[in-house]
């Protein structure tokens, strides 16, 4: 995808070696069971990443890779465990002013029964529509943004209400922050609560995820939703950021994680 590279803005351009290798240190250190990503290549892409971490000696066998209406920027995982289910929401709509959009980079569900003692464990993954806008309506895309929400929103509630069971997260890049209408619309739907979003810090106590370099603006804008049935069942931890590479190594976004003992 588009990246700048030593200064200069370069089209189509695969993320440079060694900022692969920060990436896949930062992954290691983690060591998480499955890995939620976003602004993913093609298949290819995601798949290079996990033969580079099995030499490095980190195995996960299991990989799911996402495409929506984005053609550039797509989501996936990686996991040591294998999923049940895979579901990928490639159909949600919405209207905007006059048109109607797709969420573009649709909605990921990805369902686990083992090794959890609960029922079945549900993994959602969003990566919603930057700030960036193409209408004067809507200059930092914050209604698109909300609209993307709500429809994600009701897909997983209308996803719960056919299964039995209620543990889920959502985890992903929200491009908004902490109390935006974009991120009260995971938390409730009218009087109805539906999750609650897990705070995260580093080790300094510091709770920003993205640094925006242009304008030197540190925000929360990844993180992870967990459902309120998921919070009874499970001993969910503290939610931690990775500090151990400066912001711009490797990505402008640190690897945010939970651990989660069912």
């Amino acid at each position: 995808m588009d990246r700048h590279i030593e200064g200069l803005w370069r089209q189509d351009y695969p993320k440079p070696e060694h900022e692969k290798q920060i990436v896949r240190a930062i992954i290691k250190e983690v060591s998480a069971d499955i890995i939620a990503l976003q602004e993913l290549g093609d298949i290819s892409y995601l798949e290079e990443l996990r033969s580079d971490l099995k030499l490095d000696g980190l195995d996960y066998p299991y990989l799911v890779h996402m495409k929506g209406e984005d053609n550039l920027r797509h989501i996936g995982i990686l996991s040591k465990i294998k999923p049940f289910e895979v579901h990928k929401h490639t159909d949600l709509n919405f209207k905007y002013f006059k048109d109607r959009l797709f969420v573009r980079r649709g909605l990921l569900e990805v369902v686990f029964d083992q090794p959890f003692s609960v029922d079945k464990f549900r993994l959602f993954v969003v990566h919603l529509k930057s700030q960036l806008s193409s209408t004067k309506l809507d200059p930092r895309s914050e209604l698109r943004r909300v609209r993307e929400a709500e429809t994600c929103r009701d897909r997983i509630l209308e996803r719960m209400s056919k299964s039995k069971e209620g543990a889920f997260i959502i985890a992903g890049d929200f491009n908004d922050h902490p109390g935006s209408s974009c991120f009260r619309r995971f938390e409730s739907k009218g009087n109805t609560r539906i999750s609650e979003l897990l705070y995260s810090s580093d080790s300094r106590g510091e709770l920003w995820t993205y640094f925006y370099k242009r304008e030197a603006i540190y925000s929360t804008v990844d993180g992870f939703f967990i459902s309120t049935i998921l919070d009874t069942l499970a001993d969910v931890g503290d939610g931690h950021i990775v500090d151990s590479y400066s912001p711009m190594q490797g990505s402008d976004h640190r690897a945010v994680y939970v651990d989660i003992d069912f």
